[in-house]
C-alpha cells in the first residue's frame, strides 16, 4: 500500500487484529470482516430494511436515554444518526452481504458502526474514535443481534404489507370494474379447454376480482401474525443484559416511531427461536402468487390468436413481441406477473425450510428467510400494480369473436337437459354435426325453439341467473 493509499485509511482493531479502514467510510472493522468472508451475491440490504433497522436502533437509543441508561448528549448523536438513516441517508454504507452466517450479527454491527461513526461526526469527532460513541457499548446498549433483527424484519415486513394491500385493493376494483364493463358480452365457457357452457364475459372477472379480494383479505389478517416482537429479549428471550424498565419501554418506543402497532411479545423465548409467522405470511403470498398466475394464464389463453386463437379479449399494446416478426404483440404483463409468482413460490419453499431447521434458542438462517421474505414482498407489490394499471384497465372485449364462437358452439345444448334428457341432446347434437349445422340451427331446424326464443335463452339476464326455473323453459316445444 503506497503512502498516499495509507493516509486515506484509519487502523481499527478488534480480538482478532487489526484493518485498514477508509477514512471515508462510516462502517468499521467488524462490517470490514463480514465483507471479506461473506462475497457470494453482490445484493445489498433491502432498503425497507435498512430504514427500519435503523428505527428499531432509534427506539433503543431513546429508550436508554429517557431511562437515563446513556448519557443524552451521546444518546442525542446516536437518536440523529439513526434518523439519518432512516430517511434514506448511508444506505450505500450498509455494505454486508445479506447471505451470512452468524444469525445477523454482521448486519447488526454493520449498522452499529455506521450509527457510531454518524454520530461522533455530528459531536465535530473524527470517524472511528469509539472512545467519543462506540458502537457496541452506545449504540448496540441492551440489545442483541437477536432481538434486533428479527424485530427490524417484522417492522420492514409490516411496511411493505401495507403497500401490498393497497395495490391488491387496486387491483380488485381494476377487475370489478371489467366485471361491469363486460356484463352483457355473452362468451363460451370452458372447462379442460373445451366448450362448456354459455356464460358472459363479466363472469370470468367477477371470479377473477372474488380470488384477488380473499388474498387482499388474508393480506390484512397475516399482518396481525407479525405485530408480536421480541425486542428487549436480546440473545435468547430472557432479557439477559438488559435493564427491565429498557425492556418494558424499548417496544413502546418503537410503537411511536414507526406508527405501526407492535407490541412486545408475552413469551420473549418464543420469538427469538420460532419463525412460524413469517412462514404464515409466506404461505398467504404464495396463495396470492398461485391465483395471479391463474388470472394471468387465462388472460393469455382469453387473448390468444389474435387471428388463430381465442381472441375474445384484446390486451393493451405495451411494446413490440418480436425482433423478427413485423406487428407482433406479446401478453408481456401476464407474462412477468406468471415469473414474479413463480419466484414467490419458491421464495416460501426457502423460508419454509429455513423457518424448520431453527435449532433450540435460535434460528441461525433469519438472514436467508428476511432477504427471501422482502423480496417476494417487494416483487408483489410491484408486479401488482403494473397488472392492474398497464393490464387489466385496458382490457377491451372482442363482442363479435365472443358471439362468433357462441354460435358456433355446441354449448347450448346443455340448457335442454333438464327437459329433454341427455340421450336426446345428445341426438340433437349428432344432428347438428352430421349436417353441419350449429346448435342453434339445428334447434330451429326440429322446431325445437325459434330464433327468438334462443337469443332469449342467451341472454345476458338468463345467463346470470342461479340456476333455472321451470318458466325459463316455457319454449320447449
Amino acid at each position: 500500500m503506497s503512502d498516499t493509499e495509507k493516509r486515506k485509511m484509519r487502523i481499527e482493531r478488534d480480538a482478532l487484529g487489526e484493518m485498514n479502514i477508509p477514512v471515508e467510510g462510516y462502517y468499521g472493522i467488524h462490517t470490514l470482516r463480514a465483507v471479506h468472508n461473506f462475497p457470494f451475491s453482490g445484493y445489498q440490504m433491502h432498503p425497507e430494511f435498512v430504514r427500519a433497522f435503523a428505527m428499531v436502533k432509534q427506539a433503543c437509543a431513546v429508550a436508554n436515554v429517557e431511562l437515563g441508561h446513556m448519557d443524552e448528549k451521546i444518546g442525542n448523536a446516536v437518536i440523529t444518526a439513526c434518523k439519518d438513516i432512516a430517511s434514506g441517508n448511508l444506505h450505500n454504507e450498509i455494505i454486508v452481504d445479506p447471505f451470512q452466517g452468524g444469525a445477523g450479527t454482521s448486519t447488526n454491527m454493520n449498522f452499529n458502526e455506521v450509527i457510531a461513526n454518524r454520530a461522533i461526526e455530528l459531536l465535530n469527532g473524527e470517524r472511528g474514535d469509539y472512545l467519543l460513541v462506540h458502537p457496541l457499548r452506545h449504540v448496540n446498549m441492551h440489545q442483541s443481534t437477536n432481538d434486533v433483527y428479527p424485530t427490524a424484519l417484522k417492522v420492514a415486513t409490516l411496511n411493505l404489507l401495507i403497500k401490498l394491500e393497497a395495490e391488491v385493493a387496486e387491483l380488485q376494483q381494476s377487475l370489478q370494474l371489467k366485471e361491469q364493463e363486460f356484463r352483457n358480452v355473452v362468451k363460451v365457457g370452458r372447462t379442460e379447454l373445451n366448450d362448456a357452457v354459455p356464460m358472459t364475459l363479466g363472469m370470468t372477472f367477477g371470479a377473477f376480482a372474488e380470488a384477488v379480494a380473499r388474498d387482499r383479505w388474508r393480506i390484512f389478517k397475516c399482518r396481525e401474525r407479525i405485530k408480536k416482537v421480541n425486542l428487549g429479549g436480546t440473545a435468547i428471550g430472557t432479557g439477559l443484559g438488559a435493564s427491565r424498565d429498557y425492556i418494558l419501554c424499548a417496544a413502546g418506543k418503537l410503537k411511536q416511531i414507526t406508527g405501526l402497532p407492535v407490541s412486545r411479545a408475552e413469551n420473549l423465548i418464543d420469538v427469538t427461536q420460532n419463525m412460524d409467522s413469517f412462514v404464515e405470511v409466506s404461505g398467504f403470498l404464495k396463495a396470492y402468487a398461485v391465483n395471479l398466475v391463474k388470472i394471468s394464464s387465462d388472460l393469455r389463453l382469453l387473448a390468444s390468436g389474435p387471428a388463430t386463437g381465442l381472441g375474445e379479449i384484446k390486451l393493451p399494446t405495451l411494446q413490440a413481441g418480436s425482433s423478427i416478426m413485423a406487428g407482433k404483440v406479446n401478453p408481456v404483463m401476464p407474462e412477468a406477473a406468471t415469473q414474479i409468482s413463480l419466484k414467490v413460490m419458491g421464495n416460501d419453499q426457502t423460508i419454509t425450510l429455513a423457518a424448520s431447521m431453527g435449532q433450540l434458542e435460535l434460528n441461525h438462517l433469519l438472514p436467508l428467510i428476511a432477504h427471501s421474505l422482502l423480496e417476494s414482498l417487494t416483487l408483489l407489490v410491484n408486479v401488482t400494480k403494473g397488472l392492474s394499471e398497464n393490464c387489466i384497465a385496458g382490457i377491451t372485449a372482442d363482442h363479435d369473436r365472443c358471439k362468433k364462437h357462441v354460435e358456433k358452439s355446441y354449448a347450448l345444448a346443455t340448457v335442454l337437459v333438464p327437459v329433454l334428457g341427455y340421450e336426446r341432446v345428445e341426438n340433437i347434437l349428432t344432428d347438428a354435426k352430421n349436417a353441419g349445422r350449429t346448435i342453434r340451427e339445428e334447434l330451429i331446424h326440429q322446431d325445437i325453439a325459434s330464433p327468438e326464443e334462443i337469443d332469449e335463452i342467451l341472454s345476458p339476464n338468463r345467463l346470470c341467473k342461479l340456476g333455472y326455473v321451470a318458466a325459463d323453459l316455457r319454449w320447449i316445444k
